[in-house]
Formats: C-alpha cells, structure tokens, sequence
C-alpha cells in the first residue's frame, strides 16, 4: 500500500521497472549490488523498479540487461519500454491542478484494460455529463481559477474517451448505490440527464451498469468505501502488470497493490455485485428516475 504522495507512474513505467526488477532477482543481485556495480545509487535503481522515474536512459536500460545476462531481445523490449516512459501524457500539462495521486491514478487508468468501480456516493468521473462535472467541480486550492476548474472539467470529460474509442475500448463495470441517482446535484433537469447517460452507456458492450438497490442496504460484514479495481492487459511476453486499487477519501487517496489487499477487494466487489439489479432492470431503473426527475 501507497500512500497518495508517492511520484507519478504510468503502466510502461511500472512494467519497465517490474522486469528490471525480475531479471535482477533473477540474476542473483540485490539491489544494492546492483547500483553499486552501475555506478548509480541505490535510491535512484530503486526508483526505476517502482516505475517512478519520468525518463529512464535507453544506455541505463541497456548495461543493467547486459549484467543481469538477459537476451538482447530482451533488452530491445525494455529500450521499447523506456522510450515510452518518456512520452508525456495528454493531461500532463493540467498535473499542476490535480490532487497528489490523481495524476497516478489517470497514468495507469489510461493503460487499464478492466475498471471496476464501487461508486456509493457520487457519479464517477466516467460517466459525468458536462451538466454534473460542472456542479461537483470547484476550487481544490485558494489559488484555484474559474478557468483552472474549466479545465479540470474538461479533463473529466474527455477522459470517457476510454469507454468509446474504437480501438480496444476499456471494460468497465460500475456498481452505483441508488443513493448517487437521488441526490440532487446541479437541478433535477441536470439529474434527468445524467440518469440516462448512465442508461444510455450501459448499452455498450464493454461497460456495465449494476445500481445497489437502498433495500439491500450494506451487503457484507462492513460499510464499503469508494473503490477503483484496475487489471492490466499482457505484455509482449505474455506478463500482465499487478493488478491496483485505488481509492479516495475526503482528504487523500490510497494505492492498494498486495495480493492479500487484492483479493479482499475483489470478494467486497463480488458481494456487492451479487446484491445488484442485474443489468436491465438497473438501466430500467434508471430510465425511471430521470422521468422522475422531469415531473
């Protein structure tokens, strides 16, 4: 577990660094060792195996292979690594407007293949219209200006575009306790709107919408907080990066990445997954309260 000021890391970075990271364990090096016989100082090797660094030398990547005794095809794959670590990311430029650990968490969304949400207290980002960004959105500094919160809202929009590409679109599945469908944000036309965005969404194929009903109150032995489970496509060797959750609270945002804390997600979200409308009697409800909304 992380805490939400660790640096910024994207899914190349984190790959990179896992197998340096694997072929030096492999190799019989600790990392101390291994710095030392590099010339670099431990700190800055440890950095790279976490994914921390925002550019690492294609000549670093190059000698460290070359002492752990991997194949230069091998070695050719993590240079392809590397390069893309250094590629700035479309929303780099607005980091400076983010809270810690948001501009991670948009790094590894963006190379995601599956997102699983558990959402029991606003609409997640996603699935936001324009209407909604608007109004859940204000200053998170006192330097903050009305065209710096512009801009955050317009990151929270054009991040969806990760649902509707054509290219290989993001599985999502969203479970949202009915409790977000009823508390008004914005005005009631505003709620109507987003209601059947949500519906209209969940007809794709690649995103799934289950509502928690109130009757089912809090399935499980706890009150489930809000969380992000993240699953990463295999690499060209056939390795997928470890899975991640992220989760906010009203003052700070937390990475979980052992397996123990893994697992324990992945059973919440099944238990509450099996408290849910199934998925068209969850868009049936949906529909419903936006006609609600416009009575």
């Amino acid at each position: 577990m992380t805490k939400d000021d660790q640096p910024t890391s994207t899914l190349p970075r984190r790959q990179l660094g896992r197998a340096l990271r694997e072929a030096r364990e492999g190799a019989g090096f600790t990392l101390e060792r291994a710095a030392q016989l590099m010339e670099m100082g431990k700190a800055s090797l440890g950095r790279i195996e976490k994914g921390q660094n925002d550019k690492v030398k294609l000549r670093d990547v190059e000698a460290l292979g070359n002492l752990y005794g991997i194949s230069q095809e091998q070695i050719a794959e993590l240079k392809a690594l590397a390069q893309q670590t250094a590629t700035k990311m479309w929303w780099q430029a607005l980091r400076h407007l983010l809270l810690p650990g948001y501009n991670t968490y948009l790094g590894l969304e963006s190379g995601a293949s599956d997102l699983y949400f558990y959402q029991p207290l606003i609409v997640p980002g996603l699935l936001q219209t324009k209407d909604y960004a608007t109004a859940v959105e204000g200053p998170i500094r006192p330097t903050d200006t009305a065209a710096d919160i512009e801009r955050r809202i317009t990151l929270r929009l054009e991040r969806s575009v990760i649902l509707t590409r054509h290219h290989s679109p993001v599985r999502a599945e969203f479970i949202l306790h009915e409790n977000v469908l009823h508390t008004i944000v914005g005005s009631p036309r505003a709620m109507a709107l987003q209601c059947r965005h949500i519906a209209d969404m969940s007809t794709r194929a690649n995103v799934t919408v289950r509502i928690l009903p109130q009757a089912a109150g809090h399935p499980g032995q706890s009150v489930a907080t809000p969380y992000i489970i993240l699953d990463f496509p295999l690499d060209s060797r056939g390795a997928t990066e470890p899975s991640v959750v992220y989760s906010e609270t009203t003052i700070g945002r937390m990475f979980f990445e052992d397996n123990d804390d893994m697992n324990q997600f992945r059973v919440i979200h099944e238990t509450l997954r099996c408290a849910t409308l199934e998925e068209q009697p969850s868009r049936n409800l949906l529909r419903d309260i936006a006609r609600r909304y416009d009575q």
